[in-house]
C-alpha cells in the first residue's frame, strides 16, 4: 500500500526505516544505473521545509528534493522528487538483495539506450531520430539487451543498434533482424544499412563477419564506444587476420599392440552406441552416443563425465561398467527421458547420429575421415558443434549442428566456414596430415546447417539473406525422432523456404 508522508521529518523517518531493513540498499533514477548506498556516501537533511537527498560515488553526484513517498512494496520504496527548475520525477530506493537484479538489468539497458541516442546525435547530426527503443519484441525476435534505433532523412533510413559488453558477439545477429524488420515495416523508406555501436576492444568478431556479408544487399558502419562516453568509426577491413589454429589431427584409436588395453577396449566397442573419436593432439575420446565418459591422452586413461574426469590407469572394468550404464540410460528407447544422462549434451548425441548416417545427410560425402572442432576458433565460445568432411570430388564441407533453436547459428557457422577457407587457401590441411590420400579442391567449402526441423530459429532465413552469394549454404531439417533415426524432413538452399 502506498504511503503518503509529506513533511520532511516524516519523509526522513520513512526512508531511514526502509534503508535499515535493506541488506544492499541502492538509489535508482530511471535512465541511470543504480547507485549503491553505503553509510558514507549519502546524506538526508531537512532544508527549507523540504527533505534534501544527496548521494554520490566515484563518477557522479545526485541531489534531489524529496516531496513525498508515492509507493511502497517489499524491497522497494518509490519517491517523488524535484529536480532543477522544479521538474518532478521519480526516485526509487531498492534492496538489491531482494530481486534488484532485474532493476539493475533494466537500468543498464536504459543507460545503453541513452548512450545510443547521444552517439547518433553526435555522429549523424543531420538525420532525424524517429525511433529509439530498448523494449522486447518477441514476435520479431528483438531483444531488450540491444537498444535499437531508426534514423531518417527524407526517404532514406538507417537502422542502428548498440551492444553491451556481455553481448557484443551477438550484436550482428540482432542487428540484421532489426534491419530486415524495418525494411519490411517501412516499405516507403529505403533503409540503406545498419549502424553498429560496440564496446571498444570487442568489435573484432563482428568486423570479420561483415567481410562475408553481401555489400549489394546492405551497407554497414561500425563504431566503438568507450567508458568515457565517446565513440569512433572503425574500418572493418582492418581486422583481416583470423584468430584460428590448426593442430595436427588425432591419432587412430588404440590398436591391438597393447594387450592390456585391447581387452577392455574390445568390450567397450561391443556396447551399443559406444564410439572412439580421435581428437587433435593424439587424444582419443570414448563416448556413448556423444557423451564422453573417458579419454586416452599421452598414454593416460582418464574416466568420468565432464569435469569429474580423473586418472584411472588400471580401471578397464570400471570403464566397461560406466559405458554400459550410459548405454542403458542414453538411448532412444529410454523410459526416463528426464534423467541427466539422457539429456546431457544433445549436440554431441546429434553428432554421433550424423557420423553414423552421413550418407543420409549428403550421399556425396565420404564416410571418413570426418573431423570435429578443427580448426579451433581461438578465444571464442561456441555453443554449436562443427564437423569437417569432404565430398567425393575433394571439396571440403562444413557441417554445423544444433539441437535447439539458436538465433546465432548462421553467423557462428560463418565463423567456422571462414576459418576453414583460410586454412584451405594456404594448403595447411594436407600439410598437417588431414584427409590423407585425398586431393582437396581449392574452391570454397560448402556449408551445411543441420538441426531438427522444428528447431531452426525463425530468423535463420532472414540472416542468410545477407550472406555473400559465394557462400554455398544448405539447411537440413531432421525429423523429430532424430535420436532414434536420422530422417530428412526438409532441405533448403540459402535463404529459400524449405522444400518439405
Amino acid at each position: 500500500m502506498a504511503a503518503h508522508a509529506q513533511n520532511a521529518p516524516d519523509l526522513e523517518t520513512a526512508i531511514r526505516r526502509f534503508l535499515e531493513r535493506c541488506r544492499r540498499p541502492a538509489l535508482w533514477e530511471p535512465g541511470e544505473e543504480p547507485l549503491e548506498l553505503k553509510s558514507d556516501n549519502f546524506v538526508l537533511e531537512p532544508l527549507g521545509g523540504r527533505l534534501l537527498l544527496q548521494a554520490w560515488d566515484e563518477v557522479r553526484t545526485l541531489t534531489r528534493r524529496i516531496t513525498r513517498v508515492s509507493g511502497q512494496q517489499p524491497g522497494r520504496l518509490e519517491l517523488e522528487a524535484e529536480r532543477f527548475a522544479r521538474r518532478t520525477g521519480t526516485l526509487v530506493l531498492l534492496d538489491l538483495a531482494r530481486g534488484g537484479e532485474a532493476v539493475e538489468r533494466q537500468a543498464r539497458r536504459l543507460v545503453l539506450r541513452e548512450r545510443l541516442r547521444l552517439a547518433l546525435a553526435r555522429q549523424w547530426p543531420n538525420w532525424q531520430l524517429v525511433e529509439l527503443s530498448a523494449e522486447p519484441d518477441l514476435e520479431q525476435s528483438l531483444s531488450p539487451v540491444y537498444p535499437r534505433a531508426l534514423l531518417r532523412q527524407g526517404r532514406r533510413g538507417w537502422a542502428a543498434l548498440i551492444a553491451p559488453e556481455e553481448g557484443a558477439a551477438g550484436a550482428l545477429s540482432f542487428g540484421l533482424v532489426w534491419l530486415d524488420y524495418l525494411r519490411r515495416r517501412e516499405p516507403r523508406l529505403t533503409v540503406e544499412g545498419l549502424l553498429l555501436f560496440l564496446p571498444d576492444g570487442l568489435e573484432r568478431t563482428t568486423c570479420l563477419r561483415l567481410a562475408w556479408l553481401d555489400p549489394a544487399v546492405a551497407r554497414y558502419q561500425v563504431y566503438v564506444y568507450t567508458d568515457e562516453g565517446g565513440e569512433e568509426l572503425v574500418d572493418p577491413t582492418d581486422y583481416g587476420n583470423l584468430d584460428t589454429a590448426l593442430e595436427p589431427p588425432g591419432s587412430a584409436p588404440p590398436n591391438r599392440q597393447q594387450e592390456k588395453a585391447d581387452e577392455w577396449l574390445a568390450r567397450v566397442r561391443q556396447i551399443p552406441g559406444a564410439e572412439m573419436i580421435p581428437l587433435p593432439g593424439s587424444a582419443v575420446s570414448l563416448r556413448v552416443r556423444g557423451l564422453e565418459f573417458a579419454r586416452i591422452q599421452g598414454g593416460e586413461l582418464r574416466i568420468g563425465i565432464g569435469r569429474r574426469q580423473r586418472a584411472r590407469p588400471d580401471s578397464g572394468d570400471e570403464l566397461v561398467r560406466l559405458a554400459a550404464e550410459l548405454a542403458r540410460f542414453r538411448n532412444q528407447q529410454a523410459r526416463d527421458r528426464l534423467n541427466p544422462l539422457y539429456r546431457l549434451q544433445p549436440e554431441r548425441w546429434l553428432e554421433s547420429q550424423i557420423r553414423a548416417s552421413i550418407a543420409r545427410i549428403d550421399p556425396t560425402l565420404l564416410p571418413e575421415p570426418i573431423y570435429g572442432q578443427v580448426p579451433a576458433v581461438v578465444g571464442g565460445e561456441r555453443d554449436v558443434l562443427d564437423l569437417l568432411a569432404v565430398d567425393r570430388t575433394g571439396r571440403l564441407v562444413v557441417l554445423e549442428l544444433k539441437a535447439s533453436a539458436d538465433i546465432h547459428l548462421p553467423l557462428q557457422a560463418l565463423d567456422y566456414w571462414m576459418r576453414v577457407r583460410w586454412h584451405l587457401e594456404r594448403g595447411e590441411f594436407q600439410a598437417r596430415g588431414y584427409f590423407p590420400g585425398i586431393g582437396l579442391r581449392p574452391c570454397a567449402p560448402r556449408l551445411l546447417l543441420i538441426a531438427p526441423a522444428l528447431e531452426f530459429h525463425p530468423t535463420t532465413e532472414v540472416i542468410l539473406r545477407y550472406f555473400r552469394p559465394e557462400i554455398e549454404v544448405e539447411r537440413i531439417g531432421l525429423g523429430v525422432e532424430w535420436r532414434k533415426e536420422i530422417q530428412i524432413a526438409f532441405r533448403a538452399r540459402g535463404a529459400e523456404a524449405p522444400d518439405r
